[in-house]
Parts: structure tokens; C-alpha cells; sequence
């Protein structure tokens, strides 16, 4: 991959075989063997706040690149992040659970599957989530979605491997919005795993994962048993993709955009709630 006039560009065998705008990428997820880049992209990707993921095996992230300056208030909302207690964390990630509970029942809704109680699952989320509903809502979901003997491993092949990919793109594009937000991606709510950089996009993330889900189910629904040329793309519409908000119809990138500005606004005090996608139709497949 190099930069030329403007526009990101691939190539094999010393012959071009493809360009995109970089002013129209979100991220770029790099999941094949024996890529090359040119250090001109890698700057000209962080001077636009594009994060490069890495991809090791099963199309996991093993590394990111970002840009260090992505806000011109960065040093203060990542000083207010920093500096946020615990008990608004707590509540904020309350908010997130229960938006993603109830985008697991709209995407169980749209696939024709049974989706009743995860609403009231969403409703007994507590601050912090000490009973877990997370968990609970877990359990039913995913054998309700891809059948009583799927069971989701991180490191397993076929539907995990589609369902890796999918999350990977996605949570590239959250991290491009925490940055863009002027916040800094390690400094989690509840993912405060020592050795995670990117814990609050794993956060602010989680309701829009059922999304990914619905774009996997509808890939493996065609035929597909592997992450290959034809599914990748299908899988990385995802921050394309639209879904339903209290706002109307909106693509996943910009929700995503309105979610980080509304946590820096919480951090800072200025708010209360998070700008998350609600239930309010069946999600848009």
C-alpha cells in the first residue's frame, strides 16, 4: 500500500490493482500476509485520524496506529477522562449494556428469531452491572442467532472468524471517534485490562456489535463459511451501515462520532447520558 496525489493505493506484482480516496476512509484493516507500506501513507493516514489496524490469525487486531494529536482540546477531556470517578463510569456503562441487550433483541427481531425479554433484561441493568445481565443476555442470544451448537470462541474458525473480522473494522472505527473526540482509547470503562490500548473503544463499541452480527448472519445465511475476498467486504460495511436511532436513520461511523463527543461530554460533566443507538425499529439490515 503507498500514497499517491491523494489517494491510497494497492498494488501487486509492480502493477496497480486498485485506489481509494484517503479522505473517504474510515480505517484500514490489514489482514493479509506479505503486506508492504510506505511510510508517506502511514503519516498521511495519521494527519487524517485513520487508524491502521494489523490483523494476526483468526483476523484478530494485533496492533493499531494512531494519530497522537487528534483534538484541539485533547490534553484537557483526556485530563477530565482520567479524572472521572468511578461511580460515573459505572453509570455510564450501565447505559452501555442496555442499549446493546436491546440491539441483540432488534437483530434476533429482524432474523425472525425469538427476541422476547430482551427488553426486560435491558431494563435491569444496574450501575456497573453487577448482576451481569450482560452475561445472561449473552447466553441466550448467540444460540438463538446461529443455532443451539454455536458456541463464540475468539479463536475459532468460520462464523468467529467472520464475527472477529466484522468487530475488528468496527472497533477501528470507535477508536477513530474517541480520538476525533479528543479522548484517549486506553482509558477504559469497564475493559481496564492492563494491556488493552484501545478499552474504551471495546466499550463504546458493544452496542453496535449486534449490527456486525446481523451483517455475519446475513453473509453465513448466503452460503459463506470463511472470511475470503467475497465476505470481506460485505463484513467491513459495517461502519456504513444504517440503523435506527431516536434521531431517525443514521450509518453506524457517525453514531459512533455522536457516542464519543457525548462521552467526553459526561466526562466533563457538561452531561449525564450517552448518545447511544436506542431500539426504536428493527435494526436496518
Amino acid at each position: 500500500m503507498a500514497k499517491s496525489h491523494g489517494f491510497l493505493t494497492l498494488s501487486a506484482d509492480d502493477a496497480e490493482i486498485g485506489r481509494v480516496p484517503l479522505d473517504d476512509i474510515a480505517a484500514v484493516v490489514a489482514s493479509a500476509h506479505a503486506i508492504t507500506y510506505s511510510n508517506t501513507l502511514l503519516v498521511a493516514l495519521a494527519e487524517r485520524g485513520v487508524p491502521l489496524v494489523v490483523c494476526g490469525a483468526n483476523h484478530r487486531p494485533a496492533a493499531v496506529l494512531w494519530a497522537a494529536d487528534g483534538h484541539h482540546d485533547q490534553a484537557g477531556r483526556m485530563s477530565e477522562q482520567a479524572a472521572a470517578p468511578l461511580p460515573l463510569k459505572k453509570r455510564l456503562w450501565a447505559q452501555v449494556v442496555s442499549a446493546k441487550i436491546e440491539s441483540q433483541g432488534a437483530t434476533l427481531e429482524t432474523v425472525g428469531a425469538p427476541h422476547e425479554g430482551f427488553a426486560l433484561l435491558a431494563r435491569k441493568v444496574r450501575s456497573g452491572d453487577p448482576d451481569n445481565v450482560e452475561a445472561q443476555a449473552a447466553r441466550r442470544y448467540w444460540p438463538l442467532l446461529f443455532g443451539e451448537d454455536f458456541r463464540r470462541e475468539r479463536a475459532g474458525g468460520g462464523v468467529n472468524a467472520m464475527l472477529n473480522y466484522a468487530y475488528t473494522v468496527l472497533r477501528a472505527g470507535t477508536a477513530r471517534a474517541i480520538m476525533a473526540a479528543g479522548l484517549h482509547p486506553s482509558l477504559g470503562l469497564a475493559h481496564r485490562q492492563r494491556g488493552n490500548a484501545f478499552a474504551l473503544a471495546d466499550d463504546l463499541m458493544e452496542p453496535f456489535r449486534p449490527l456486525a452480527d446481523l451483517l455475519v448472519h446475513d453473509v453465513v445465511s448466503g452460503g459463506a463459511t470463511e472470511v475470503d475476498r467475497e465476505t470481506k467486504p460485505e463484513l467491513a460495511r459495517i461502519l456504513i451501515t444504517d440503523m435506527s436511532t431516536s434521531d431517525g436513520v443514521s450509518p453506524v461511523a457517525p453514531c459512533l462520532e455522536r457516542l464519543a463527543l457525548s462521552a467526553a461530554r459526561c466526562f466533563a460533566g457538561t452531561a449525564r447520558k450517552l448518545d447511544l443507538p436506542r431500539r426504536t425499529l428493527p435494526l436496518e439490515g
